[in-house]
């Protein structure tokens, strides 16, 4: 017999930070978190991290960011016992995109076809705030991710950055259908078009996917105030150099600054420590010993 005291349980440490970046006078990015507060709750409810980038300057982007982070927390915060996150997280997305549809429909209108921060995204018209999001929840040996936007999801594995969420906007789609080179798509005068964000439509279809983790694996959120600047190379060599998380999301923070700082910057980074092995039957899940 094996005391469960004895069995590794899933655990992790993580740092966070935000800055508003050379050129703006204010931080429309909001973070958030929700850690259980027991060994019980590392089980039932696990850890939830949430990024958020404000779209619309003056039309309030940063409400919008904070109200998403706030209403995915308070989702998370009440989830059933024994509801997968790969169900909830699409839920709890939505929920804050209606949220932001009923706060921006309190705004003045506008009658631009769309609008934006200078050097930051662009929405469609029909917005009066929108935002971005990437949400990750961790449970037992795995994460699920879900986003809406240009905020991304990586996973830094055994010294290598990779992806694992694609962009909504003009130009990715049509990297993906080989219209354009990634290199063309840096420079394209429409890469901050939007082609999905919250608060723009009543009904937002979130990408969600799950990725198994494994002792030493490192994810990053972060807002496109670091991707858009900070090649994904460099990320990498920072990560893999930095061991301390605190000093790693400065140096990020530092990286897309010292680029022109040119927009908000949000960064998010996490490290697993142990994970608890897990298998399915019927639907539930089970410790493997």
């Amino acid at each position: 017999m094996v005391s469960d005291w004895l069995i590794p349980m899933l655990d992790l440490e993580f740092a966070e930070l935000s800055d508003a970046g050379l050129t703006r006078d204010h931080n429309e990015d909001y973070l958030g978190h929700v850690i259980p507060s027991s060994p019980a709750q590392v089980q039932s409810q696990g850890w939830l991290f949430a990024l958020a980038d404000g779209v619309g300057g003056q039309e309030r982007g940063e409400v919008a960011s904070r109200l998403a982070i706030e209403k995915v927390q308070e989702g998370f915060r009440k989830i059933p016992k024994g509801i997968m996150h790969v169900s909830l997280l699409p839920k709890l997305v939505q929920e804050a995109n209606h949220a932001i549809v009923d706060e921006g429909n309190a705004a003045p209108n506008r009658s631009d076809a769309r609008y934006s921060d200078p050097g930051g995204a662009i929405i469609p018209s029909g917005s009066h705030m929108a935002s971005t999001l990437v949400l990750c929840a961790l449970r037992f040996d795995s994460a699920v991710i879900s986003h809406v936007g240009d905020s991304r999801c990586y996973m830094f594995r055994n010294g290598n950055l990779t992806a694992l969420t694609h962009d909504h906007t003009m130009v990715d789609e049509q990297v993906r259908l080989g219209l354009i080179s990634k290199a063309e798509a840096a420079t394209a005068a429409n890469r901050h078009i939007l082609t999905r964000c919250l608060g723009n439509e009543l009904f937002v279809a979130a990408d969600t996917i799950t990725v198994n983790i494994m002792p030493g694996d490192v994810l990053l959120l972060c807002s496109d105030g670091l991707h858009g600047y900070v090649i994904d190379e460099e990320i990498q060599q920072i990560i893999r150099s930095t061991p301390n998380l605190d000093q790693a999301a400065s140096t990020l923070i530092a990286a897309a600054n010292a680029a022109g700082g040119y927009d908000n910057v949000s960064v998010q980074l996490i490290r697993i420590r142990s994970v608890e092995r897990m298998g399915l039957y019927r639907g539930r899940p089970y410790r493997l010993l």
